[in-house]
């Protein structure tokens, strides 16, 4: 089985903003391919040439870029061009995804349920978007992830500060309703959702602090709903992923507000691979190790 994948480029590092918790997650892959048997290498993007895929004889790519430059189609594209197979999501659905405005357009027309939100510009009448919106908020970069550049907003004061802010990243800024609830995310491995984590954080959310860093962050799976109740929400999630054209694996990130409502946020096409991922936890509830989770991703390795 192993000889059968040819030799392997981890494509991790990169350009991102996630630069670094793309390495830590590339890292971990690479070893438990390499553990398997898998002629599996290190492939940065940021220090080579995207041509040495091919004249190094790579038979395949598991993508481990988060973020801009390997999980917004751009790469994805790329690869296509190669005809070298990749892990993940296609060049629309890392697209769409990557895209939160877009991806919430796209929401609302299906009838999933996503926030209200408003894209904000230098000129917007702030106090009036709070208005609307009501508070608090949340401030987010249309196309970055990881919670870098975002912010919550309680006081209509402070919304400019956090447009400021996440406008560092992207030109293109959402501010979105918050919604006071339980967090949930939902990992995709193939057609298969995988089980619940319910996320609970003494942060103001679940920022980048929590994601990477913090040691107080608590992922609680089971998720403590009734089953039949889990599995409602599993499917909408699986039916959020592929409204996106989403493929392969990833993970789908919502809010479950006071009245059981749940409200999609975003879709991850190529999720954190780190010792504090939620993906790889979620497959080891399913009964998956991370080693047999990394095989069954690079399985699903396509062209088109």
């Amino acid at each position: 089985m192993s000889a059968s994948f040819g030799k392997v480029a981890v494509l991790l590092g990169g350009r991102s903003a996630e630069r670094e918790v793309s390495l830590k997650s590339g890292a971990l892959v690479l070893n438990a391919l390499r553990a398997q048997g898998i002629d599996a290498h290190a492939f940065d993007p940021a220090e080579r040439g995207i041509e040495d895929l091919v004249e190094g004889g790579f038979a395949r790519a598991f993508i481990v870029l988060h973020g801009r430059f390997g999980e917004d189609g751009t790469l994805q594209g790329a690869l296509e061009w190669l005809g070298l197979p990749y892990t993940g999501s296609g060049v629309l659905g890392s697209a769409l995804a990557m895209d939160k405005l877009r991806a919430k357009l796209l929401w609302q027309a299906c009838g999933i349920p996503t926030p209200p939100h408003e894209l904000l510009t230098p000129e917007a009448d702030f106090k009036a978007v709070s208005a609307r919106l009501g508070l608090p908020l949340m401030v987010k970069p249309v196309n970055e992830g990881s919670s870098i550049g975002m912010s919550k907003v309680r006081a209509t004061g402070n919304l400019e500060e956090a447009f400021a802010l996440a406008v560092n990243y992207d030109r293109a800024v959402i501010a979105e309703k918050f919604i006071e609830g339980t967090e949930l995310t939902a990992g995709i491995l193939g057609d298969q959702p995988l089980p619940l984590i319910r996320l609970e954080t003494p942060r103001d959310f679940y920022d980048y602090e929590a994601k990477y860093l913090a040691d107080d962050t608590r992922y609680i799976v089971p998720c403590g709903l009734p089953p039949e109740r889990e599995r409602e929400i599993q499917a909408l999630c699986l039916k959020a992923f592929r409204a996106l054209g989403c493929s392969g694996w990833g993970r789908v990130d919502l809010m479950l507000d006071r009245a059981g409502q749940p409200w999609l946020l975003e879709v991850n096409t190529a999720p954190g691979m780190t010792d504090h991922s939620l993906v790889p936890m979620a497959a080891r509830a399913a009964g998956l190790s991370y080693e047999d989770l990394c095989v069954r991703i690079l399985e699903a390795s396509h062209v088109g």
